[in-house]
């Protein structure tokens, strides 16, 4: 790496988490100069892993998402890895009679997902990155301040070193300093939940089905891990319990062998007991959303643009599209001779995943509000609902087509098909 105090970018990436080494990875092709900076060391961990230790961070990464893997030639070393494809979902009410089931048989897919541990994720794209031609890893690395002018943008950290880029991508989270230097304006709101993540062991099989149960006091999630590639292991889930801060609380002070029981409770014995639990982190929940993505030759990704309740798993594979439609703008600016920050290839990709975006935030908020009503009246309708769309094979279809992400994949398609014939 180059320590000199002053080094020049065409793409400085900020944020080396899994959206942004994902960002870094759709732009190997271009022959531009990229850097990839985080406040962290760069860890490239053996993808080799064994035995029931998980990590407590898992994403359900969406057919979409897959694609997207696929073509980069990510997803072999994380099916080498491990990884859990789900093959069912099952969604009910509590307390009440309202359940849709949905099934990959019936969509005709391979899976409706796949749950992926976070570390295998980042790992299997940091070995892709590692030896990247046109791409410097530089961390850690604290952004202290920018300065923006005509010519490019300055970035300048806590050490004093400059890094100036044509173009800025903010892959750096919810908390996002860039979106913050930069003046970003955005309406967020507390969602007066904190989410509880761990790993347990059950007494049943999970067969590879997801659970969600809709609680009173927030919902509960049921994700099915594999111990280790292509065994006949089924008794470890990943957990995100969505709990008022009261409940959360009472929750996270339990004994573990206490917390199991009363998960196995939550989750009305479906997986049987729960055996056991990894040391459970917990975190407040916020819904946020930029009011624009780009600002002159600075553009937002991920959880630095929005981030949503974890309701459905959609976030981090909303951040993952986002990175796909801005790559192949920037690819498409590039062949017709534009610059970097040309206002018009920055525009198109915001155009395109905004509406996205608020779609699916929306849905998420819609969701949360109607599970959230128990007066009586609102839990008998809303049961009968649920029993409808599971007795209605179109609505369920177009909802597990939506949250699979193949809605955005057959508008993506047609958009770069018109493009091309535009040209």
């Amino acid at each position: 790496m180059n320590d000199s105090q002053e080094q020049s970018f065409d793409i400085v990436i900020v944020g080396g988490g899994m959206v942004g080494a994902t960002m870094a990875c759709l732009l190997r092709d271009l022959d531009l100069k990229i850097a990839l900076v985080d406040r962290a060391k760069f860890d490239v961990l053996n993808l080799e892993v064994t035995g029931g230790k998980f990590d407590p961070r898992v994403s359900a990464i969406t057919t979409a998402t897959k694609k997207i893997f696929l073509d980069l030639k990510v997803w072999p070393d994380i099916e080498a890895a491990r990884c859990c494809n789900y093959l069912g979902m099952q969604v009910w009410d509590a307390d009440c009679t309202g359940c849709i089931n949905f099934s990959a048989i019936d969509l005709n897919q391979s899976e409706l997902g796949t749950i992926v541990e976070n570390s295998i994720l980042s790992s299997a794209l940091y070995h892709q990155i590692s030896n990247q031609k046109n791409l410097s890893l530089l961390a850690p690395m604290n952004i202290a301040s920018m300065e923006v002018s005509e010519g490019g943008t300055r970035l300048i950290t806590d050490k004093g070193q400059q890094k100036t880029a044509k173009l800025i991508i903010a892959a750096d989270g919810a908390n996002s300093k860039i979106r913050e230097l930069c003046r970003f304006s955005t309406r967020e709101w507390e969602y007066n939940h904190n989410a509880i993540v761990t790993t347990v062991k059950t007494e049943l099989a999970h067969e590879q089905t997801a659970l969600q149960r809709f609680i009173d006091t927030g919902p509960l999630a049921f994700l099915p891990l594999a111990v280790e590639q292509n065994d006949s292991i089924q008794n470890y889930c990943s957990i995100v319990w969505t709990a008022i801060p009261k409940h959360a609380e009472y929750l996270m002070q339990l004994s573990d062998k206490n917390f199991c029981t009363e998960l196995t409770k939550a989750i009305e014995g479906r997986l049987g007991n729960i055996e056991w639990c990894d040391k459970r982190f917990t975190f407040p929940l916020w819904q946020r959303h930029s009011i624009d993505y780009v600002k002159n030759n600075v553009v937002l990704i991920g959880d630095a643009a929005h981030s949503i309740h974890p309701l459905a798993g959609q976030g981090v594979n909303l951040g993952f599209l986002d990175a796909a439609v801005l790559a192949r703008e920037l690819h498409h600016g590039i062949e017709v001779g534009r610059e970097l920050s040309d206002q018009t290839v920055l525009g198109r990709y915001q155009r395109k995943r905004k509406g996205h975006n608020l779609g699916m935030m929306w849905l998420m908020e819609g969701f949360k509000h109607l599970f959230a009503e128990q007066a009586l009246p609102i839990r008998w309708l809303r049961n009968i609902g649920m029993s409808g769309v599971d007795n209605n094979s179109v609505v369920k279809t177009n909802l597990a087509r939506r949250a699979m992400g193949l809605d955005w994949q057959t508008n993506d398609d047609f958009q770069r098909a018109e493009y091309l014939r535009s040209r």
